[in-house]
């Protein structure tokens, strides 16, 4: 068995380096055009440029996404971006599009390019289209169990990677493809600019009874019928393995830092520990709490057991599940003092009980008990966004650990 690659979202550059150290092994990214997440910072040619720098003198990837559904305006300035990275040295680009696939083969013929999840790849026969026009990497349609993906892998070229997504949001729609954020909203979801509608309330009226709303269920506080769980399949990564998929792919790059580091280290324990010994491997129930830490739905399967029923869908709420808060980030640590650097990123106070967690590592529990600014004056409360302060450690910590708490509200619209 080969050892699938663990691909990780970055929209920004602090998450794509914290991605890395925390276990990617590889990054997708999208640039300021042609990408599909307008909603993320994205990245300026530099900024790709510094995180190639970072992943390749880490052995790691970085591909960029170009997977919009264009119109004739949209293909302008495509060549020249497309030699920019190439010359930066990316590892791949994303694309669904015949179009761009063929600007770029034309362009740059030795770039890698990848076919999104949006060009809705469901069998072996378009798969063998795309690999005949020179396509080594394909990112499944999410709608396919994992029989299916098995049958598939059986069928078509060794030299042909398969890639899906195992973990984050899903969408209503097919692979993404969705028009209802266009039609209510005004805002292309296949241009990056998703509303996400599908999250929203909504009733039910009859033609003849205008004005009147009724209750998809029966709950006074409506039903949110397009609303699904997210993906989570770090309890199946023996299933996953067998089947052959060679990449790992996470989703959520408008997700925080915090989220990133999470659900990237449990994937990475997980996957270690069972390369280490498959035949004795036993999953373990922390790897999903610590995901639970981090900002999420209730979970699914998706397709992966056979098709969706009502029991993954959420009728009840939109909200996303938070019971902890990103409160810092450590950026250095002195073994003799044991004096942290932290960079705040939520307010904290002397007498929080704090978690830190690291790479590869368990978390440890301890309360704040003095904290100094930069100047060195001891302070009670870090309430500035990115505020530099001292905290004394309990415990050795590292660069890009993180420092997070309990959250008295554990919901967040």
């Amino acid at each position: 068995m080969q050892k699938p690659e663990l691909l990780a979202p970055a929209g920004d550059l602090e998450k794509l380096k914290i991605a890395i150290v925390y276990g990617a092994d590889a990054v997708y990214l999208g640039g300021e055009q042609f990408g599909l997440r307008k909603a993320s910072k994205n990245f300026t040619i530099d900024e790709i440029e510094e995180g190639v720098e970072f992943a390749h003198n880490r052995g790691k990837e970085i591909y960029v996404t170009m997977n919009i559904v264009p119109h004739n305006e949209d293909l302008e300035g495509l060549e020249e971006y497309t030699k920019a990275l190439y010359g930066i040295g990316v590892d791949g680009v994303i694309v669904s599009d015949p179009g761009i696939f063929s600007i770029i083969r034309r362009t740059v013929p030795s770039l890698p390019i990848h076919l999104s999840t949006q060009a809705s790849v469901t069998n072996y026969e378009t798969i063998m289209f795309w690999y005949n026009l020179g396509i080594r990497r394909i990112v499944l349609a999410r709608e396919l169990s994992l029989k299916e993906i098995r049958e598939i892998i059986d069928r078509i070229p060794k030299d042909l990677e398969i890639e899906t997504f195992v973990h984050g949001a899903m969408c209503i729609s097919y692979s993404g493809r969705c028009l209802l954020s266009n039609y209510m909203a005004g805002r292309d979801a296949n241009m990056g600019d998703c509303a996400h509608p599908c999250r929203w309330k909504y009733y039910l009226m009859e033609e003849k009874r205008q004005g009147e709303y009724f209750p998809v269920v029966e709950d006074e506080k409506g039903t949110f019928i397009f609303n699904s769980k997210d993906l989570c399949m770090i309890k199946y990564i023996p299933e996953l393995v067998k089947s052959g998929i060679g990449s790992f792919k996470i989703e959520g790059r408008v997700k925080s830092s915090y989220y990133v580091a999470t659900v990237i280290r449990s994937y990475r324990m997980a996957i270690d520990e069972y390369f280490k010994d498959p035949q004795n491997y036993t999953f373990k129930e922390e790897w999903i709490d610590e995901i639970k830490k981090a900002s999420h739905r209730d979970f699914t399967t998706g397709f992966y057991f056979g098709k969706p029923t009502e029991e993954d869908q959420i009728y009840t709420s939109s909200s996303y599940i938070r019971g902890y808060d990103y409160v810092g980030l450590i950026l250095d640590y002195d073994e003799e003092s044991k004096i942290a650097t932290v960079e705040q990123r939520n307010r904290m106070f002397v007498g929080d009980e704090v978690e830190i967690f690291g790479p590869s590592k368990d978390y440890f529990t301890q309360t704040i008990e003095k904290m100094w600014d930069e100047e060195g004056n001891e302070i009670e409360v870090a309430p500035h966004p990115q505020q530099i302060v001292k905290i004394k450690m309990e415990r050795k910590v590292e660069s890009w650990d993180i420092i997070r708490k309990v959250r008295e509200d554990d919901v967040d619209e």
